[in-house]
């Protein structure tokens, strides 16, 4: 039976293996060699009780990325919230922010987790732009938001994306004006 995350001792226990994970990870540098059993003794549960809360060690990887993309988000976004193009540029530079400071952190034994990880931030965008252009819709399909929503958090995401793994790259400045210009572009016939 799933977990009623919003239960208060769920997130407690949530926050216990969260906080142990992100303490291992300081101690070793590195994702890959952090196991099931490390996070559960650091946490002091048992392991039972971690894959009460989560399916496996990858299920547990992208509900941190995730936590960690939307404690970003929420700290950049004025209101915590997409409201107008200002905001919209803030978004921008926020997912090209925190792509550039993970791959910062990443070693070559966590290459495995980057797609994971990836789709976990996508995700997340993908949500933001979707709830935000639900409520500015003026008379688009439910449908034309849901593929503006995904068309532009993978145009976003994978530019930022790009731009993280090139070597000789752009100012991010530079960048985020033109993916915000293309976004823009995108999102118009749907919010007017």
């Amino acid at each position: 039976m799933p977990v009623n995350l919003n239960d208060p001792r769920v997130k407690r226990t949530r926050q216990l293996m969260m906080q142990a994970f992100l303490e291992i990870l300081e101690e070793r540098k590195n994702i890959y060699s952090i196991s099931v059993q490390d996070i559960a003794a650091r946490a002091t549960v048992n392991r039972a009780t971690f894959y009460a809360h989560f399916e496996d060690k990858y299920a547990f990887l992208e509900s941190w990325m995730r936590d960690k993309f939307q404690k970003k988000l929420e700290k950049e976004l004025p209101n915590g919230a997409l409201s107008d193009m200002l905001s919209l540029k803030a978004l921008i530079t926020s997912v090209f922010d925190f792509l550039s400071r993970t791959r910062q952190y990443m070693t070559p034994g966590d290459s495995p987790f980057e797609p994971l990880f990836e789709v976990a931030m996508q995700k997340e965008l993908y949500l933001l732009l979707y709830n935000w252009l639900e409520k500015e819709k003026t008379a688009a399909s439910t449908q034309i938001v849901e593929t503006t929503a995904l068309v532009v958090s993978w145009g976003i995401f994978g530019s930022a994306l790009q731009w993280s793994r090139s070597p000789q790259r752009r100012l991010m400045d530079a960048m985020v004006q033109d993916v915000l210009f293309v976004a823009a572009a995108s999102l118009a016939p749907v919010i007017g």
